[in-house]
Parts: C-alpha cells; sequence; structure tokens
C-alpha cells in the first residue's frame, strides 16, 4: 500500500471537479435532499469556480494517492482566503475528503498531518475548520486529531441553513 500525496495545478481542474462531486456526495447525500445537493454541487464545484479557488494566492489544493489511484483531496486556505475572519495566525482546512472506498487506510490523518506541515511552514499557531454538526464521524475524528470546538458558523446546502461547528487545533 502506497500513499502519495500531490500539489494540484490547473491541469487538475477536471479530476477536481470529479472528486469533489463524488466525495462531498457521498458523504452527504444520505441526509440532504436532492435539489438541495444539486443545488451546492453546481454552486461549490462549478469549473469556473474550482478554476477560480485553484488560482487563488492563498490557497492550495493536494490529491492523495493510494497504490497510484486518487483516493481524496484536501483544500487549505490561509491570510485573507480563509473562509472565516480567523488571523493571520491560523491555517484553514477548508475541504478534506477521503473516498469512501478508500476510507480506515489513515488518508485522512496523512492529509490532515499534510495541512500541519505546511502550517507550520507558513508559521501559523492554529489550524481550524468547519464541519457540520450531524457528520457525527469526522467529529470525532477531529476531537481524537486534538481539534477542540470553539464556535459555530451557518453553512447553506441549496436553500437550507445548516450548522457547523468551528473545531481548532492548536500548534505547539
Amino acid at each position: 500500500m502506497t500513499i502519495k500525496i500531490k500539489k494540484c495545478t490547473g491541469e487538475d481542474l477536471y479530476q477536481l471537479q470529479e472528486i469533489s462531486y463524488e466525495t462531498f456526495s457521498e458523504t452527504f447525500k444520505h441526509q440532504n435532499s436532492p435539489e438541495n445537493m444539486n443545488a451546492y454541487l453546481e454552486r461549490a464545484f462549478n469549473l469556473t469556480q474550482l478554476e477560480k479557488e485553484l488560482s487563488a494566492i492563498f490557497s492550495q489544493f493536494f490529491f492523495v494517492y493510494l497504490d497510484n489511484e486518487v483516493a481524496g483531496y484536501l483544500k487549505v486556505n490561509i491570510n485573507d482566503a480563509q473562509s472565516e475572519e480567523m488571523g493571520d495566525e491560523s491555517l484553514e482546512i477548508e475541504r478534506i475528503y477521503v473516498k469512501n472506498k478508500f476510507q480506515k487506510h489513515g488518508l485522512g490523518k496523512f492529509l490532515l498531518h499534510k495541512a500541519i506541515e505546511m502550517a507550520r511552514e507558513c508559521n501559523k499557531k492554529k489550524i481550524w475548520l468547519g464541519v457540520w454538526e450531524k457528520n457525527e464521524n469526522a467529529i470525532a475524528f477531529y476531537k481524537k486529531m486534538g481539534f477542540v470546538q470553539t464556535g459555530a458558523h451557518s453553512f447553506y446546502m441549496g436553500d437550507e441553513e445548516q450548522i457547523d461547528f468551528i473545531m481548532i487545533k492548536t500548534l505547539i
């Protein structure tokens, strides 16, 4: 079992869209209406939006591979690219997803460690993320990895307002 990571470029746009749709749908379709899922997927993962995010100076995407197959991805933001005002000492994990068939292989932990490594390289003191209050598996994972819930914010799935917990890990 070989795990590799690769920074995404503009050439990865279509593959990024494909894995974004797949992993988001796998994770949330059973708890949301098809209308709200489709509305969100079209807004968040259309090619124009992803191209804009890929070219943002303070955002980076990475694919994680398991045995040469794309198994998941990570998106991190710093400085003004963060989706909430968390200050210059923070790095945001905006997206961290692993395909269902590749879960339980340590890939989420691998991606999280990549984010921590990047935060340290950028002299950040905290890593933070938003996680849906109903995503119990993810919340348990983040708590196990040292994150603490510090607040909440609204997240819109189509026209439905949902609550994301804000979780922070302080780096030592």
